[in-house]
C-alpha cells in the first residue's frame, strides 16, 4: 500500500465523552520496531468499563481504546526478526499483540513467572508514537499501531496462521483469558475431563469459555446469561448443552435450582464467572456441587457480601480460584486453539462489524454497552478481514 502523511486513531477526552477521530503523523520505523495495520478491534468489556469512569487509577486522557488487535505488518526495521515464541516476522506477517505484556525483568517477572500478569512494570503498547504524549494508551481502535521493542523492551508479538483470519485473530487475547482459567484450575486438580462445567455470563469472554471448556475437556457445558438474542442463542450454537435465561428464572433461587436440576441434582464441578456481575460470586458457589472449583473473572467485580461469600466457601469446601488475565506463555495457546477450532466453532458470527469513523465507535460502543450484539468489533480496513 502507498505510505500516507498520517495517521487516523479514534481518541476519547474521558469517561462518558464521544469518540474524536484525530490523526498523527506517520512514524519513522527504528531497527527493532514495527507499524502494524489494524484488520479488526474488539470492544472489550475493559473498555466499556473504562469509558463509564471505571478504571481504578488516573488515565493520561485522551487516549485511544482497543487492545483485541488481529493486525498485519506493513513497515518494520531490520532487527525485528521474529515473534515471541521465535516465528519468523516479515512485511505482510499477520500478528496479534497483547495489551498487558510483563517486562520480564522486575523481581515479580524474574521469580514468578508463571503469574507475570502481576509485573511491577508491565508494557501498554501504542504509549509512544513520537510524541511526549501521545493521543492514545492501547491505540487498537486506530488505523495502525506502532511498537518498538527497543523503547519498551517487554513487547510481545505474536504471528498468527498465514491463512487465518484477522476477525478470528482479534479473538486470541480474550479466549486465551479463559484458557488460562481453566488451566489454573486443572493444575489445582479441580477440572478435569468430562466435567460439567457452568459458565456464568454471556457475553464474549462467557461465549469464548464456552468453547474453551469444550475444547479442554468439559462434558457438558451449562451457560447462565440473558439476553435470548443473540447471546444464548449463540451460546447453544458453540455447543452450550443448555442456558439458563435470567430474564426467565428471575431470581437467585430459581437460577440454582434449574442449574442444579441441569447439572444432575448436585452441581457443577466447575464454574467460571465471566458476567462481572456483583452478585455473581455467592450465586455461583451454590451453582456447584460440594468440592467444586470456582473460577473468578470478574475483575471489574466485588464479591457481594464477604461475610456470606467466606462462610459458604468454608462450608462448602470448594477450590475458589483468582485468574486475572494471562501471561506471555498462555498467549500461544489462544491462538493455537483458535486455529486449530477455526471450521468447528462460528467464531465470525460473535462479531458485529462497525465502520472506523465517530459514528461507527460510537454504535459500537452503544450496541456493546446494550449489548445488541455480543462482540462489537471495529474495522478500519475492511479488505484485510473480508
Amino acid at each position: 500500500m502507498g505510505r500516507a502523511a498520517e495517521i487516523r486513531v479514534a481518541t476519547f477526552d474521558g469517561p462518558g465523552a464521544q469518540p474524536v477521530i484525530r490523526t498523527v503523523p506517520w512514524p519513522n520505523v527504528p531497527r527493532k520496531a514495527a507499524l502494524l495495520q489494524i484488520g479488526a478491534c474488539g470492544v472489550c468489556g475493559t473498555d466499556l468499563h473504562i469509558l463509564k469512569g471505571h478504571w481504578p487509577k488516573p488515565l493520561p486522557w485522551p487516549f485511544t481504546l482497543g487492545h483485541e488487535v488481529g493486525a498485519v505488518i506493513v513497515e518494520k526495521g531490520a532487527d525485528l526478526t521474529e515473534d515471541f515464541m521465535g516465528k519468523p516476522l516479515d512485511v505482510g506477517s499477520k500478528v496479534m499483540i497483547p495489551p498487558l505484556m510483563p517486562c520480564g525483568r522486575c523481581h515479580w517477572c524474574l521469580h514468578y513467572p508463571q503469574t507475570a500478569n502481576k509485573c511491577l512494570t508491565p508494557v501498554y503498547y501504542g504509549r509512544y508514537l513520537g510524541f511526549e504524549k501521545a493521543p492514545h494508551l492501547w491505540g487498537g481502535w486506530a488505523e495502525y499501531v506502532y511498537v518498538d521493542l527497543d523503547m519498551l523492551p517487554g513487547t510481545k508479538i505474536y504471528k498468527l496462521p498465514d491463512d487465518m483470519s484477522l476477525r478470528l485473530g482479534a479473538l486470541s487475547e480474550p479466549l486465551t483469558s479463559c484458557i488460562r482459567g481453566f488451566n489454573r484450575a486443572a493444575r489445582a486438580g479441580g477440572f478435569t475431563w468430562g466435567d460439567t462445567v457452568v459458565v456464568q455470563g454471556s457475553g464474549p469472554i462467557g461465549i469464548l469459555a464456552v468453547a474453551a471448556a469444550q475444547e479442554m475437556g468439559a462434558g457438558k457445558v451449562i451457560c447462565v446469561g440473558a439476553p435470548e438474542k443473540p447471546r444464548l442463542e449463540l451460546a447453544r450454537r458453540f455447543g452450550a448443552h443448555a442456558t439458563v435465561d435470567i430474564e426467565t428464572f428471575k431470581t437467585s433461587d430459581e437460577r440454582i435450582r434449574r442449574v442444579r436440576e441441569l447439572a444432575g441434582g448436585y452441581g457443577a464441578d466447575v464454574v467460571m464467572d465471566c458476567s462481572g456481575h456483583p452478585t455473581a460470586g455467592p450465586e455461583g458457589i451454590e451453582f456447584l456441587r460440594d468440592g467444586g472449583t470456582y473460577i473468578e473473572m470478574g475483575q471489574f467485580t466485588d464479591a457481594g457480601s464477604i461475610e456470606t461469600s467466606w462462610h459458604r466457601i468454608c462450608t462448602k469446601d470448594i477450590n475458589l480460584l483468582g485468574s486475572w488475565g494471562f501471561t506471555a506463555n498462555d498467549l500461544p495457546l489462544g491462538v493455537d486453539m483458535l486455529y486449530r477450532a477455526r471450521d468447528k466453532y462460528p467464531w465470525l458470527d460473535m462479531q458485529t462489524i462497525y465502520p472506523f469513523s465517530e459514528q461507527g465507535i460510537r454504535d459500537a460502543v452503544a450496541d456493546a454497552l446494550a449489548m445488541r450484539t455480543v462482540k462489537s468489533t471495529i474495522v478500519p480496513f475492511p479488505e484485510l478481514v473480508s
